[in-house]
């Protein structure tokens, strides 16, 4: 019979797939719908939209993973194997980190319009080189996450005449590696993301102070997509987390806590997707109005 803490893995890689598809293919064709009436999309549509691929093919792999762990545990310990599902993994992770920079990057130069020199530069490149931002950041986290290869070193464990325990394999992580690519692929993101939250959200709490203290009759202005922006930023930094506890559960051997932040793991993709999906109005009229008219044209025929 199935243990409780591998159904779980189980139910957690079904549901996580099965919630991912539909929502990330709505995410890709609703920005190919925007482009092909504009012609173009904004920085915060391209960022959006390669969240979308990127998750979809994080929750791919993240699902896959959990079902052979699960079902085939033999193919786990097969080195080929478990080098290509981690190195996947990792990369699509990292560079979804840096992604959640950018997007917070592009709301707070946009929202404080800080008149520092970095951010006056910050906010022309992401602006007009975004696209070139984002492929320079994936060549980059790739070459970051190809050397697992060779930072992770296999062991075979042959016990003692007098111990009880099994011979076995061990993977070995060298913490040359493990260091600096945490740091570039997780920490740096998510502290540049973090301050990209504070910035914003205290500019946005002087302006409304202001307005509240100089109000002289005039209509207050409509701070909902700031609003909309800051939540965006937050919950994106809230997922970030799941990863973050799922490796200090694997630092500290705690089994009960890799197997509750794997399970987070393995729906963080598909729960973006609502967040991607609350941030964009113009991607909720989209599928709406696509659905909309399937349904009519349904009841029609």
């Amino acid at each position: 019979m199935m243990s409780p803490y591998f159904l779980s893995i189980l139910v957690s890689s079904v549901l996580g797939l099965g919630l991912a598809i539909p929502s990330y293919t709505c995410i890709v064709m609703g920005n190919l719908d925007i482009i092909r009436k504009k012609g173009k999309l904004s920085p915060t549509d391209v960022i959006f939209l390669a969240k979308g691929i990127v998750n979809l093919l994080l929750q791919c792999v993240l699902s896959v993973q959990g079902m052979i762990y699960v079902l085939c545990q033999a193919y786990i310990y097969v080195t080929e194997v478990l080098d290509f599902l981690d190195i996947s993994i990792y990369f699509l992770f990292y560079y979804n980190f840096w992604l959640t920079f950018w997007l917070s990057a592009h709301y707070c130069t946009t929202i404080t319009n800080l008149s520092y020199g970095f951010f006056i530069w910050l906010k022309r490149i992401v602006s007009n080189f975004l696209s070139h931002l984002l492929f320079l950041t994936a060549l980059g986290m790739s070459i970051v996450s190809v050397p697992w290869f060779w930072a992770v070193s296999e062991e075979n464990i042959q016990p003692s005449e007098n111990s009880t325990e099994a011979s076995g394999n061990t993977f070995r992580i060298s913490l040359s590696y493990v260091v600096p690519v945490t740091f570039l692929g997780v920490i740096l993101p998510f502290c540049l993301s973090l301050l990209c939250l504070v910035l914003t959200s205290s500019f946005l709490l002087r302006h409304v102070w202001r307005v509240k203290n100089n109000d002289s009759g005039s209509t207050r202005p409509n701070l909902q997509a700031h609003v909309t922006a800051l939540r965006t930023i937050f919950f994106l930094l809230l997922i970030f987390t799941f990863f973050c506890v799922y490796q200090i559960g694997l630092f500290f051997h705690s089994f009960s806590l890799i197997i509750i932040s794997w399970d987070l793991q393995l729906l963080s993709p598909s729960v973006e997707g609502a967040v991607i999906f609350q941030a964009s109005n113009k991607l909720r009229r989209i599928i709406l109005r696509r659905f909309w008219t399937r349904s009519w044209r349904n009841t029609e025929t």
